[in-house]
């Protein structure tokens, strides 16, 4: 699926894409993590049309649902967009020293400057998971940073 995506200065980004059934949809991601879908009218393609609105906790409980897995996928294609940033999947160990304790606990950014950006936890993604969030074996962390902090992160959680 082709998806048309345009930069809007001071704003934010469109997407925009054609359905299977010829219905155009255009979500705009602002840059306060607000999120609008809109339509656009059958009789005038120019005329859009606002289905919902989301804040961004409402926009991470429906990527959620609609298969936030692609997060780790974007985040490859942006890695290899940009010049010494990385991206890597990382699972908490069993016998973890962070096992039980929560993402704040690591102090995974300050310690390494790279960021846990998403947590897999069996089918469930948590995107941009708070510092409250709690760390079980078996959790995989998706980190984004450089080759040298995302190998910080690695030996800070005691992964292999």
């Amino acid at each position: 699926m082709d998806v048309i995506e345009t930069l809007l200065p001071g704003v934010g980004r469109r997407y925009e894409f054609t359905t299977s059934d010829g219905h155009r949809l255009c979500v705009v991601s602002t840059r306060d993590d607000h999120y609008t879908v809109s339509t656009y009218d059958s009789d005038d393609p120019d005329v859009g049309r606002t289905l919902f609105r989301l804040d961004e906790d409402e926009a991470v409980t429906m990527a959620e649902i609609l298969g936030a897995p692609r997060i780790a996928v974007k985040l490859a294609d942006l890695s290899r967009e940009v010049p010494g940033l990385a991206s890597e999947q990382i699972e908490i160990a069993a016998g973890s020293r962070y096992e039980g304790k929560t993402l704040g606990d690591t102090q995974a950014r300050t310690r390494t400057g790279s960021s846990v950006v998403a947590l897999v936890r069996d089918d469930q993604v948590i995107a941009s998971p708070l510092p409250a969030q709690d760390l079980e074996s078996g959790d995989v962390l998706v980190v984004i940073g450089t080759s040298e902090g995302i190998a910080k992160i690695r030996t800070l959680l005691g992964a292999l």
